[in-house]
């Protein structure tokens, strides 16, 4: 056994100092271990040589506990509290109401899905922590093959034999452009009517197969992008497109809640189509925290059609 390890008491030789120092009472104490008292006098005189303390008094009055033997108990009481807890704590866990869950997102997810799916989850199990973190999909794809994260919202490209996916969300995207440009009068717009306007993107290594969906739309619509900027992540395209710097892409879904320096319009013709899964591991069954939390995405947003 490592030396950290070895300790020169047991367990049982803390729990009788404690019931000792509580009813300060040798005999009251081993009638409540249902121990013999000489075995009880015995077991709290090993400890204290263990431990090189005097840890009570013993008098032919009673018995009183020294500071040395109330710093012990005050460090007793939690760490023998904590012992008491496991097994229901190990029960909760497996039960699925406890545990710790890593999720992934995209910008996409935050912005249509997730807080809902957050919402419902916490009032189902409030004991579960999620611990959340945006990363674009082909990060989350990375980190669901390495096992760092648990799940992951994001926008699959190519099949995925690894993992299991469900699909939250697909539809086709419109523009966001700036309040003031002057198609932003219009209730629909082409694509091939922005040829002159500059558009912010995304870097193609964050999502390969959206990127090029929105250059075969271009080439659909017989336009070459002006792409001014790849940026990431989904909020910093917004900012710039309140900036005034250009246009982006955007889902009906997303534009419900929009700042009023910009305005979204529906694409006619050609237009890219936004995926969104939740995907996690084929490879093992599910921790019963994260199939609770499987449970509550896929019942709360069932799968969208286009």
């Amino acid at each position: 056994m490592p030396r950290e390890y070895q300790y020169p008491f047991e367990l049982r030789h803390l729990v009788y100092f404690r019931e000792v120092a509580r009813h300060l009472h040798f005999r009251k104490a081993a009638e409540t271990l249902a121990i013999a008292q000489p075995a009880l006098s015995r077991a709290v005189a090993q400890l204290e040589t263990a431990l090189g303390a005097n840890l009570l008094d013993r008098t032919r009055r009673g018995v009183a506990i020294t500071p040395a033997g109330r710093q012990l108990l005050e460090t007793l009481e939690p760490l023998l509290r904590g012992l008491a807890e496991i097994p229901a704590d190990l029960q909760a866990l497996a039960a699925g109401e406890t545990g710790h869950v890593r999720v992934a997102f995209t910008g996409l997810a935050m912005a249509t899905v997730l807080p809902g799916i957050l919402g419902e989850f916490h009032r189902r199990h409030p004991r579960i922590r999620l611990e959340l973190s945006e990363s674009p999909t082909s990060a989350q794809l990375a980190a669901l093959q390495a096992g760092d994260i648990a799940c992951g919202f994001f926008h699959p490209d190519a099949p995925t034999p690894a993992l299991r996916t469900h699909v939250l969300l697909r539809e086709r995207n419109g523009v966001l452009l700036p309040a003031a440009h002057p198609l932003a009068a219009r209730p629909s717009l082409r694509l091939r009517e922005l040829a002159a306007t500059p558009f912010v993107l995304f870097p193609r290594s964050h999502n390969p197969g959206f990127y090029d969906r929105i250059l075969a739309a271009f080439a659909a619509a017989g336009v070459t992008p002006r792409i001014a900027e790849e940026i990431w992540p989904r909020a910093n395209g917004v900012g710039l497109v309140r900036a005034g710097l250009g246009v982006t892409f955007m889902t009906p879904s997303e534009a419900q809640h929009l700042p009023p320096e910009v305005a979204f319009r529906a694409l006619q013709g050609p237009a890219p189509e936004s995926r969104l899964v939740l995907g996690w591991s084929a490879e093992t069954e599910p921790a019963p925290a994260l199939a609770a939390f499987l449970a509550v995405a896929t019942a709360t947003h069932p799968p969208r059609k286009p």
